[in-house]
């Protein structure tokens, strides 16, 4: 469907308001479909990749794995304290052994230091102090090696926890893989048949009274397959969408061909009716389009519309141009008044109205 330049102005808009109610419903059907398209993937449960894994190895993995993981911060909290004491030790350690250095340094040079009880006395404080810090230090040692043993475990723990999980990854994948290509065939199997049915209405139907239903129809079809569906395509390396492409496009491009050489037989055949038969058959508002084109109504090859001694178009021999029996304007034959004098013509037998 398309607006004529031959239409009267009220049926152009009457054309264009048609083509707005085509658009208006093609719009409804597809906020539609994008509802029903995007609710399918409800019809499948819902799932989780625990459910493939092995759930006696994966909770005695994890019941360790807790466990480790609770020892180390209990470790941690042990070796922070273990430390922070370790170095205060060695801190008093180091302000012990200066005080005693700097007693030893000033103490009476002629007096025995073994009989000297201040002497004694200091040593062993001394003694005791660098003890504790030894001490302190052992356990900072134990606990640092108890931190690498739990670290050890919590690996191993952790390590048999993934093995677990990658097992059962490989059949939740394969579930997601499958669930995707069944809603996709859902969704499949509602979209291709909007699309043969669109292209059904649009072989048998455009051109009907109903025909902005049917091209709001097809609009919808078109969209909810070329635009909903595509993104849901599974993508196996990228070949579904080529092929899917590729058989779209011979199809499109095979009706395309069929439909040329059906109108060049067809424009064939009107050719060689007899010429007055072919005007007969043409529809006004047909003839009138495609003189606005500067088309030869018959075999709509180019014409020169200028030339005031051209009245037949030299292509199929169909008689375009005559003279008004009353004031000898040179117009075109299908006018149904002469314009210049206004002179109704004969009455000529008129094809049903086709507009193109």
């Amino acid at each position: 469907m398309a607006v004529s330049k031959g239409l009267r102005l009220s049926e152009r808009w009457f054309q264009r308001g048609l083509w707005l109610i085509a658009i208006i419903f093609a719009g409804f059907l597809i906020g539609l479909g994008r509802l029903v398209v995007g609710d399918l993937p409800k019809v499948e449960k819902p799932i989780s990749a625990e459910s493939f894994m092995d759930p006696v190895p994966l909770h005695d993995a994890r019941l360790r794995l807790g466990n480790d993981e609770d020892a180390l911060k209990q470790n941690d909290d042990a070796l922070n304290t273990a430390e922070l004491n370790t170095q205060h030790a060695a801190e008093a350690t180091q302000t012990e052994q200066g005080s005693f250095d700097n007693w030893v340094a000033t103490r009476s040079a002629t007096e025995q230091s073994s009989q000297n009880p201040e002497l004694v006395r200091r040593t062993k404080r001394l003694d005791e102090v660098k003890a504790a810090e030894r001490s302190l230090q052992q356990k900072q040692d134990a606990l640092e090696s108890a931190h690498l043993q739990l670290q050890q475990a919590r690996d191993a723990d952790q390590a048999a926890e993934q093995r677990v999980e990658a097992a059962g990854q490989v059949g939740y994948e394969r579930e997601v893989r499958r669930n995707e290509l069944h809603v996709f065939l859902l969704r499949l199997a509602i979209t291709l048949p909007l699309l043969l049915l669109a292209g059904l209405l649009f072989v048998k139907a455009r051109k009907s009274s109903q025909w902005p239903f049917v091209w709001g129809f097809i609009f919808f079809a078109l969209f909810t397959f070329f635009v909903e569906l595509v993104p849901y395509l599974p993508s196996y390396g990228g070949y579904v969408r080529y092929i899917v492409g590729i058989v779209l496009t011979l199809a499109v491009g095979n009706y395309a061909i069929r439909a040329l050489r059906r109108y060049l037989e067809k424009q064939k055949a009107e050719e060689l009716k007899p010429e007055q038969e072919r005007r007969k058959d043409l529809s006004y508002d047909m003839a009138q389009l495609r003189l606005s084109k500067r088309a030869c109504p018959g075999c709509e090859r180019p014409l020169d519309l200028a030339d005031p001694t051209s009245n037949v178009c030299v292509h199929c021999g169909l008689l375009v141009f005559d003279t008004c029996q009353q004031c000898g304007t040179r117009q075109t034959v299908f006018t149904h008044f002469c314009r210049m004098c206004g002179l109704a013509k004969a009455a000529r037998p008129q094809a049903s109205q086709t507009t193109l």
